[in-house]
């Protein structure tokens, strides 16, 4: 018995053995990384895109084609650009035009906030676009024709009542507002949205800016459309009276986009604001504009203003730190009288071809729209008006019963009604939108290309870098009875790596070529996290499939260690780019090479991910089309629902999650138009009951849309499913198995 067990132990070995040489060799560098290859690959992507941050003013003027031959050509030249600084801050509402300012009274107290011998202060408000009315103050002097219109707005901290006198917090000769009507300016003080904490370290701001943002809409472009409504008013009324704009840190910001936007705005001043904006993520991220830096910094926005003038007060501005939690971390700072210096000269460099010149004047005061700035402006609004000496006290308020705060949260509730009403809307929208032609399979697949360009280049975003040469580096790593795992590491761009863990059966047959099935972890997930400790989440998938004679891969994402990604989002934005615009090249780099590995038939590669990793199935194979199918587990839903409602529990508008948000889905691509982007390839979603991503109902509707183009349109039955099961947010592993079997055309085990 002895011998027997002896000799069978011995067999057994050589079996092994057998096995272990069967394995086919990976003709790679050896994989000598040490240390925390996932921290190294999240670092690598900052370095890029901070020197993509950094090489973006040099890449600019290819998007401008400025012609100096006449002030008109110019204005006419830049043009587009204009046009496209109105689409990417969501000017797209049309405003509703009124003859007048509504005064804000009630039974209880009148309109009338304030009066001095000089100057009339009144409580108003106005349309601005949908059912936005828009609220500030009125300042008008008396007994005299106003020598200019202005728009002078506050930073969001600061009420209109401070600029005008009517509450405490500026000194006189701080309340620029009423400086500018005691010198007899007809002013509007617009009510800008505070960051006072709405819920747990999350902004008023970023509430708002979050659900407009998935909708094309951004706060900044409600608050300068809010302004623009204003200039609306004075170019009606006062046809010949001079309109400017002029604004104190989120103020000056709303001011010098309104003056870009809008060429009947006369003069502009912007004070505490103006500066290069290659930092603009570590700024408040309400201020995140998708695709700013592609064309525009602070000069370029100068650059629309000339010929008209521009006054930038470089005094101090708001200073803040925002720590996080359920928002974005952030500063607000003081921009350094250097680096002010350093955008004031690019501007001028931009506009140098004027003649005569622009007239782009830099002002260096200790403090905000002292008398040197405000008179600056005034000049350049009604040359020889003269700027008063500012008021000697404070205004005492007339308003009975007036609140601050309630005024507040209406407006509050009022552009939140607007994004909610563009959210309910967004489906027709999209339907408008995303008519691929399914009159044939062949039509569909050609008329489809048009969309799949646009979701990459408009949504996601693509970097027009070449990738590198594979530099396959790999060394064994993980081991079972029936697999072995090799970790491999390639170049994608400079600095930029993916990394991964392929794992190969043990019965691997020499010139045999085997499917393959690219497996993705979810959010803080690692590629370990899937093959091995049965995490209840995953349940070491990438291995179970590789049991069952697929070969795996299991790629390492960029969504780990919190907020060293999503600052990378916050990078990524102003440069019309996302963490995808690195994923999608990641996945395509390890898909050609996967290719090249003689056991890996090419034409099976197979994407399953759950979670992030479901989001991922979602948006990497409508571009990497190698993936001959996809498998979204454990995120599919309605997602834009999910990223603008502030009614759905779901929502990801009140979560931790800051980077989430997507420019522009509400109006091109849903989930469902996501995987139309994947039809006709075979699609499925793993769904559970009680997975808190979102409720059955939504995920239902969604998937609906997918089934009718698969079946209903395409006459392609088989190739879209969906998988209900009894369990949480969690790979089931039995109905996605078997739709890899046969789609990937394996034999189940």
């Amino acid at each position: 018995m002895k011998n027997q067990k002896t000799a069978t132990f011995i067999f057994a070995g050589l079996l092994s053995l057998q096995f272990v040489q069967a394995q086919p060799a990976l003709d790679t560098a050896p994989l000598t990384l040490e240390g925390d290859i996932a921290s190294q690959l999240v670092a690598g992507v900052d370095r890029f895109l901070l020197r993509e941050l950094a090489d973006s003013v040099a890449r600019r003027e290819q998007h401008w084609q400025r012609d100096f031959a006449s002030h008109a050509a110019y204005a006419n030249s830049v043009e587009p650009n204009r046009r496209h600084l109105a689409h990417i801050i969501g000017l797209r509402d049309r405003r509703i035009q009124f003859e007048g300012l509504t005064l804000t009274s009630t039974t209880a107290g009148s309109a009338l906030a304030g009066q001095t011998e000089r100057i009339t202060l009144r409580a108003v408000s106005w349309p601005a676009f949908g059912d936005v009315t828009a609220t500030g103050l009125l300042l008008e002097p008396r007994g005299r024709d106003a020598v200019a219109n202005i728009v002078a707005l506050p930073d969001c901290n600061q009420l209109p009542e401070q600029l005008t006198g009517l509450a405490e917090g500026l000194p006189p000769k701080l309340q620029f507002a009423r400086r500018l009507a005691e010198s007899g300016c007809r002013v509007v003080v617009p009510l800008l949205i505070n960051r006072a904490e709405k819920m747990s370290k999350l902004s008023n701001r970023e509430s708002l800016y979050r659900s407009a943002f998935e909708m094309g809409r951004h706060l900044i472009g409600y608050e300068v459309q809010q302004s623009l409504a204003v200039v609306d008013w004075f170019t009606r009324r006062w046809a010949e009276t001079p309109v400017g704009v002029v604004g104190w840190g989120e103020g000056g910001l709303i001011a010098l986009y309104a003056a870009a936007a809008d060429t009947r705005i006369d003069a502009a001043c912007v004070s505490g604001y103006f500066d290069s904006r290659q930092d603009i993520w570590q700024e408040p991220i309400d201020r995140n504009v998708f695709g700013l830096l592609e064309q525009f910094g602070d000069a370029e926005l100068a650059s629309l203003i000339a010929p008209r003038p521009l006054i930038i007060d470089a005094a101090k501005g708001p200073e803040a730190t925002i720590p996080g939690g359920r928002g974005a971390p952030a500063r607000v700072v003081t921009q350094p009288m250097d680096s002010v210096r350093a955008e004031v000269a690019r501007a001028k460099k931009l506009t140098a071809g004027l003649k005569p010149a622009a007239v782009i004047k830099l002002v260096d005061a200790a403090e905000p729209l002292g008398g040197q700035a405000l008179g600056q402006f005034l000049d350049a609004l009604q040359p020889g008006a003269a700027l008063g000496q500012a008021g000697t006290a404070n205004i005492a308020d007339r308003r009975n019963s007036f609140s601050a705060a309630k005024r507040h949260a209406e407006q509050v509730h009022k552009l939140d009604r607007h994004t909610q009403w563009l959210l309910r809307e967004s489906p027709f929208v999209r339907k408008q939108f995303y008519k691929p032609d399914t009159s044939s399979l062949a039509k569909f697949e050609a008329s489809n290309e048009k969309y799949r360009r646009q979701f990459y280049d408009d949504v996601i975003g693509r970097f027009d870098h070449e990738v590198l040469p594979f530099n396959a580096r790999s060394r064994r790593s993980h081991a079972s009875e029936k697999w072995v795992g090799h970790e491999v590491v390639l170049d994608v761009f400079p600095d930029v790596i993916a990394y991964g863990i392929l794992i190969l059966p043990r019965d691997l047959k020499p010139g045999e070529q085997r499917p393959v099935v690219v497996c993705q972890h979810g959010l803080e997930g690692r590629p370990q996290d899937i093959i091995e400790g049965d995490h209840h989440a995953y349940h070491d998938f990438a291995a179970k499939l590789a049991e069952r004679g697929f070969i795996t891969f299991s790629p390492q994402n960029l969504y780990i260690f919190t907020d060293r990604f999503r600052t990378l989002q916050r990078k990524a934005n102003p440069l019309k780019k996302s963490l995808f615009s690195v994923i999608i090249p990641q996945h395509q780099q390890i898909v050609d090479w996967l290719g090249t590995l003689p056991f890996v038939d090419k034409k099976r590669i197979a994407f399953y991910g759950l979670s992030y990793g479901g989001k991922t199935a979602m948006r990497v194979p409508p571009v990497v089309t190698d993936y001959c199918l996809s498998i979204c587990s454990a995120d599919f839903n309605e997602w834009v629902d999910k990223n603008a409602s502030t009614r759905n529990p779901h929502s990801y508008v009140n979560s931790g999650e800051y980077e989430i948000f997507e420019w522009d889905l509400g109006s091109t691509f849903n989930y469902a138009e996501m995987a139309g982007l994947i039809a006709p390839r075979p699609f499925m979603v793993e769904r559970g009951h009680h997975d808190g991503v979102a409720s059955d109902e939504t995920v239902g509707w969604e998937f609906a849309k997918v089934r009718n183009l698969y079946q209903g349109k395409l006459k392609l039955p088989g190739r879209c499913e969906i998988e209900w099961f009894d369990g949480p947010h969690t790979i089931n592993g039995r109905g996605t198995y078997d739709f890899l079997h046969r789609h990937l055309d394996w034999p189940s085990r």
